[in-house]
């Protein structure tokens, strides 16, 4: 019988600020690989420091192929997928240790709670957010997508105790430079799909992001935060959009 040995994966990019917390809540496990894109703030240092492999993969594929990079490059039995700045949390920690003694699953799904400029968001669409992270070698792998990869698997997963803490964004600043790089990925990616972009796409999408988070989905519950949340939303579409549009004239040129 194959021994169980579980393996972290880890891509980073300029994750230096929550990196080392993340990989003291899983040092428990067998092997930890970090696959850095050219971060130049001491990220692959302390990966190092902290008993990481690290392996330097600067063609940025998108995230998911950069995530299957990580997975790939471990040896392990079973792998657990993680951000640089996604903590485990004691209590899943040990859920996770207790669910490979005897796996019932070849997927397994957590409870990650996220955290916006300080705030910890439990409305907006934010939360509950279960998702598939720790999977069986060869039952799983990530999308081909540039942005909001997705874990494919044909199996029922079944959902671990704890909580994967996620300091999302930790600053106004974090949030503009996300909101753009986001938006510019999503634009490249329906654009390579054939879709088309248009100020009133732009408008009317960006608007009912805002709706549908702020409203429908309570973010109203979140107080201030929940509204900034609902302002990002609605300017990462609406920029989505006029990027996408931009992506368009320029092929019809």
């Amino acid at each position: 019988m194959q021994e169980t040995t579980l393996g972290v994966a880890i891509i980073t990019k300029n994750a230096a600020a929550r990196l080392a917390e993340c990989l003291r809540a899983v040092a428990f496990a067998d092997q930890i690989v970090v696959i850095d894109g050219g971060s130049t703030d001491g990220t692959a240092d302390i990966a190092r420091a902290h008993g990481a492999r690290v392996l330097e993969q600067t063609d940025w594929p998108g995230f998911g192929p950069q995530k299957n990079r990580a997975v790939d490059a471990l040896t392990t039995s079973w792998i657990l997928s993680i951000d640089a700045d996604e903590i485990v949390s004691p209590e899943l920690a040990a859920a996770i240790r207790t669910a490979l003694t005897v796996p019932t699953a070849d997927v397994y799904a957590v409870d990650r709670l996220s955290s916006f400029c300080g705030h910890w968001i439990h409305h907006s669409g934010w939360y509950p957010d279960w998702i598939p992270r720790l999977f069986k070698r060869g039952a799983a792998r990530f999308s081909d997508d540039l942005v909001h990869e997705r874990l494919v698997f044909d199996t029922p997963s079944q959902r671990l105790t704890g909580k994967l803490m996620h300091y999302s964004y930790e600053d106004f600043e974090g949030v503009l430079r996300k909101l753009d790089a986001y938006s510019t990925a999503a634009a490249q990616q329906r654009h390579a799909a054939g879709k088309r972009g248009s100020f009133g796409k732009a408008l009317g999408r960006g608007a009912w992001a805002f709706v549908r988070t702020y409203v429908l989905r309570r973010g109203f519950l979140d107080g201030r935060a929940g509204f900034m949340i609902a302002v990002f939303n609605a300017e990462t579409v609406y920029y989505r959009f006029l990027k996408l549009a931009r992506l368009g004239e320029k092929t019809r040129r």
